[in-house]
């Protein structure tokens, strides 16, 4: 297990963490989900860097009381765990019709100001469940929250040296693993084993890799920037075209089977089954 990796705010910048609390719907830091948090236009409909690649610039930290946004130009506002609305509203991800909490004026004007846009920060009712595609994730009972349609992404750290040794062979510069803003990265595999794991399993933890993640022109947008270039989307479709699922795909969607409520840790061995 060589990085963890989670996101409290869909497409802002995510956290490297040394150990993450594994639920259901993902990770999580000190009872901060992965994608609990997400950035909605005023027709609820969620936004991302396909959008706004300066969401990339959104730093988010965690303290006891609260989850902090900083950017740059307009300071910081702080997300209370406690939200003071009564019912959370309808807001959309992709094609779901989820629930969510509104975060207040105060963020909505803060993030509005950021992005130059009509906007507020609405966080994930967890009384509801948005369930995960029954297609891949089976009969599991899988659900995610904010994500965009899994609890966890995996990639295997060869896969992104094999990449990297492409772009750099036709003269381009190598990419950091943040492009493809992975949960789980893995080091010791082959470039793209990954791609035929069943499980991967680390500290009483068993996740399940259930779809090739089909990858879109967010991983253009360099994450420390928000400058949006050209790579790797055409490299990729040189040789990691997936016709059935109409894309270039990199990294592993995956599920939880077992060990909800435990610990992933960086450093910790990898046990690894594949499905062949």
């Amino acid at each position: 297990m060589s990085r963890l990796h989670v996101y409290p705010v869909k497409g802002c910048r995510g956290i490297d963490v040394a150990r993450a609390e594994v639920h259901i719907t993902g990770l999580a830091i000190d009872a901060i989900h992965d994608r609990e948090w997400m950035v909605v236009d005023r027709h609820g409909r969620f936004v991302t860097q396909r959008e706004y690649p300066r969401l990339a610039l959104i730093a988010t930290t965690i303290d006891d009381r609260s989850l902090t946004l900083a950017a740059p130009g307009v300071g910081t506002i702080q997300l209370p765990r406690a939200l003071p609305g009564e019912s959370s509203q309808g807001v959309r991800v992709w094609h779901s019709n989820v629930r969510g909490f509104d975060a207040g004026d105060a963020a909505a004007r803060w993030i509005s100001a950021f992005l130059g846009a009509e906007l507020r920060i609405v966080r994930f009712d967890h009384s509801r469940q948005r369930m995960c595609n029954p297609d891949y994730a089976g009969d599991s009972g899988a659900h995610t929250l904010f994500a965009d349609g899994y609890p966890l992404l995996v990639i295997g750290q060869a896969s992104l040296d094999d990449l990297n040794a492409r772009l750099t062979a036709k003269g381009a510069k190598p990419l950091p693993m943040n492009r493809f803003r992975p949960n789980v990265v893995v080091a010791g595999l082959d470039p793209y084993a990954e791609d035929h794991l069943d499980t991967v399993e680390s500290d009483g933890v068993t996740l399940r890799l259930v779809k090739p993640c089909v990858r879109c022109k967010v991983t253009t947008t360099d994450q420390a920037t928000g400058y949006v270039g050209f790579e790797p989307l055409p490299t990729l479709s040189t040789y990691r075209r997936d016709d059935a699922l109409a894309g270039v795909t990199f990294g592993m969607n995956a599920i939880v089977i077992a060990g909800a409520g435990r610990t992933l840790a960086v450093d910790s061995a990898v046990n690894t089954e594949y499905r062949f």
